[in-house]
């Protein structure tokens, strides 16, 4: 994918927000906005981007939030707080979106987001209800669970010890950035009480929610917790997957969005 850096206006200031277009001469076609993991970037998405547009007639923007890929690297020495999913999704996003024209008035985007990115897809949704058309859910995170600091401890293992950061700086500028960004607000103690189950209940917008069986990073309870609370959500648990459905199974995963979206996108008058 060909990116380039948008200015985004973030926290007072101004970011440089990497981003990739799909299919943007699609002028009619529904809009998927991809929200990528917590050691994601634009890159890291590979080409799956590219084949679900091409297999559902989406246009789709690919970004990196800040901290991460080619964006605008976290500054040195700051630690993100428990709420920076919240900011993400209630701060940044928006102003991408609107530099990017992506006007939800007339067409709003479809969230496609992954771990990280599916709970700020969720934050967002409840935060502006009218704004979103739906959410495609890969993993996402609503509490904190044993199962997730566990992966994440070991994760932090590989990355000083192994052959994580090098792998990593594959696809980011500051792969230091990326990681500890991430790492450190996760294994922060007051981060264990994060969670995000109040909020659920505002979202009014359909829902796909996807957990693998073999997920590393949470349990099928994520899933279920969000079924639970907005009436309007499809579960789909995929066997022999695990924390990356769109890597682990994306025939499966792809059949699944078109044929999600196809549902709830209304017919075309004539």
């Amino acid at each position: 994918m060909t990116t380039s850096l948008v200015p985004v206006r973030y926290r007072g200031g101004t970011v440089e927000v990497e981003c990739a277009w799909i299919r943007p001469e699609r002028g009619d076609a529904p809009v998927l906005v991809f929200l990528h993991e917590g050691l994601g970037s634009v890159s890291m998405w590979r080409d799956f981007p590219a084949r679900l547009c091409d297999a559902g007639g989406f246009r789709g923007l690919v970004y990196s939030r800040p901290g991460y890929g080619r964006s605008t690297p976290r500054p040195a020495g700051e630690r993100w707080a428990p709420g920076f999913m919240h900011e993400q999704a209630q701060d940044l996003l928006p102003a991408l979106l609107e530099a990017q024209g992506v006007d939800h008035e007339v067409a709003p985007p479809w969230l496609l987001g992954h771990s990280d990115g599916g709970s700020i897809a969720l934050i967002h949704a409840a935060a502006f209800p009218g704004r979103v058309a739906g959410l495609i859910l890969l993993a996402p995170h609503v509490v904190v669970e044993d199962v997730s600091i566990a992966s994440i401890e070991a994760a932090r293992t590989a990355y000083r010890t192994g052959d994580l950061r090098e792998r990593l700086a594959r696809h980011h500028a500051d792969p230091d950035s990326a990681f500890w960004g991430w790492n450190d607000v996760w294994l922060d103690p007051a981060f264990r009480t994060w969670g995000i189950e109040s909020r659920l209940p505002g979202i009014r917008c359909p829902v796909l929610a996807v957990q693998g069986r073999d997920d590393e990073y949470g349990t099928l309870a994520q899933v279920g917790t969000i079924a639970n609370a907005v009436p309007r959500t499809e579960l789909l648990v995929l066997e022999a997957c695990g924390h990356s459905p769109h890597r682990d199974q994306p025939a499966r995963l792809t059949r699944a969005v078109v044929e999600f979206v196809a549902r709830h996108v209304p017919p075309v008058a004539d």
